[in-house]
């Protein structure tokens, strides 16, 4: 990616929407411009966790915002994630119709541990490189609106992540619910955390790192009030959180609130976030924090970076090693993806040579993630294989992925061969229908497991929900299996009101 190409990450927090422009020079991303927006999303779920109209017009307010400031980017230059409040929200494909309208750019609802390693690498870019450094071992820890996220980490590399169900806003609404700050809501409080957190201790204990850094967040608004009543800047401390704690408790309540460095809407989450804060430093043994300056939305910048310049796209590493975790045929994996990816093209011509940049590129790259792991299902039973590889997909810890790419894979999985009535993606979506018909036909071709002949093949798209495919009658003679296959698979588009005609000769 040349000097001075802008990318940009847009982090839709549960208590903040974030955006980040960054401009790359050399290999690393200068800070451009940065806008953050209160939200307060996840104060909008309700008793059966949906999100309210108020919660989600403030959201797509702001992303509109957003999405003005980035007209002009292209699609591979922005990339723009949500977590824990759009994880929970069982209306959430309601806000994301509209928000992905608004903002101009696709948004990806990601796995907890995924948002733990992207905040790793976040933060492991921004940290001063020192001699000895690749030795540190980090302990990284983010308190966002209604997640926590503990990584213990080297250099680039997250070891162990996790993300537990605790943060300032959701501890602020279950414990301080009008906002009212006293010594026995904190202690029940602190105790409630350390339960949910307390497993941390299986990877975190204080032997398994050497230096605990705190990403964005709470822990930054704690960091300025400290540094703002003359406490170290730049470092969190047990007699800092104490005296943080002191001072709440005679304020009484939030809006009492009166110290210099912390901002008027952190006030009312700050009590929760305290309270996790508290008892991470008691659970971890921790005496000091530093804070650090990367955060979530960095480390998607830097995943877009390394997207671009083609360095090992974790998604492609994860796909591989899933294949070799449920003991896929590689041979026929990759036959079917070959076949897979040469009828796509005919489909989607743009596709051919595109970038990763590119839409068709990045529909074709994921396609052949999908040939990948078609019969990842085969490791628990061949029978219903299909479904069986459609819920790892949905359930497994993928690093890299957002959870709507897996769900995408994992619906080309589950329709890969059977009805295609069971699927969730309607077949209108150009994209998606033209992926599953490439990889069905490419399955059906490749059922004797050896390279089929394509050459004979011609495959088009005559409507929206049609397409054509034409066979040489010679092919048709010298594969007569293959041919009575075909015709089946005729049958089953016309039970799904798609129609594929097939023309020998």
């Amino acid at each position: 990616m040349q000097n001075g190409t802008r990318l940009a990450a847009v982090d839709l927090g549960s208590n903040s929407f974030r955006l980040e422009i960054g401009q790359v020079d050399h290999g690393q991303i200068q800070r451009a411009e940065y806008l953050k927006e209160t939200v307060r999303l996840g104060n909008g779920l309700d008793a059966n966790r949906n999100l309210t109209l108020e919660a989600m017009q403030r959201g797509w307010a702001a992303l509109a915002r957003f999405g003005e400031r980035l007209a002009g980017f292209k699609p591979g230059q922005v990339r723009a994630v949500a977590t824990q409040t759009l994880r929970e929200a069982r209306n959430r494909d309601e806000f994301l119709l509209r928000a992905r309208t608004v903002l101009g750019f696709g948004i990806d609802v990601i796995p907890g541990r995924e948002e733990a390693r992207l905040i790793y690498q976040g933060v492991a870019h921004t940290l001063p490189q020192f001699d000895g450094g690749e030795r540190e071992r980090r302990l990284v820890v983010d308190i966002g609106g209604r997640s926590t996220e503990l990584i213990v980490g080297q250099r680039f590399e997250a070891l162990a992540t996790e993300s537990y169900r605790v943060g300032s806003v959701a501890w602020s609404m279950k414990h301080f619910p009008e906002g009212h700050f006293t010594a026995s809501a904190f202690r029940i409080a602190e105790i409630a955390a350390k339960a949910v957190l307390d497993d941390a201790l299986s990877y975190c204990s204080r032997d398994q790192w050497d230096v605990a850094y705190g990403s964005s967040g709470t822990i930054g608004a704690v960091g300025d009030v400290l540094a703002a009543a003359g406490h170290t800047p730049g470092v969190v401390t047990r007699d800092g959180l104490d005296w943080l704690l002191d001072r709440l408790i005679k304020a009484g309540h939030s809006d009492k609130l009166r110290m210099e460095g912390i901002r008027e809407d952190r006030k009312p989450v700050i009590g929760g976030g305290l309270a996790v804060l508290r008892a991470i430093f008691s659970l971890l043994d921790i005496d000091q924090m530093r804070v650090a300056q990367g955060a979530l939305r960095h480390g998607v910048l830097y995943e877009l970076l390394e997207r671009d310049e083609a360095v090992a796209d974790m998604r492609a590493t994860t796909v591989a090693r899933l294949a070799t975790r449920f003991a896929v045929d590689s041979a026929q994996a990759r036959r079917v993806g070959e076949t897979a990816g040469a009828l796509f093209v005919q489909l989607m011509p743009g596709s051919r040579g595109a970038d990763s940049s590119h839409s068709a590129g990045r529909a074709l790259r994921k396609l052949r993630w999908a040939a990948a792991l078609h019969e990842i299902g085969n490791h628990i039973a061949h029978s219903d294989s299909h479904k069986h590889g459609a819920y790892i997909l949905d359930n497994v810890e993928a690093p890299g992925f957002a959870t709507n790419e897996l769900h995408v894979l994992s619906q080309l999985v589950l329709g890969h061969r059977g009805k295609l009535r069971k699927l969730e993606i309607p077949l209108d979506d150009e994209v998606f229908s033209a992926q599953l018909l490439a990889l069905r036909l490419a399955v059906l071709l490749c059922h004797a497991r050896r390279d089929p002949e394509t050459g004979a093949l011609k495959l088009s798209r005559s409507g929206p929900l049609q397409f054509d495919l034409r066979v040489s009658a010679d092919w048709a003679e010298r594969f007569p299996q293959s041919a009575h296959l075909l015709h089946e698979e005729v049958l089953a588009w016309q039970k799904a009101n798609v129609q594929l005609t097939l023309r020998i000769g």
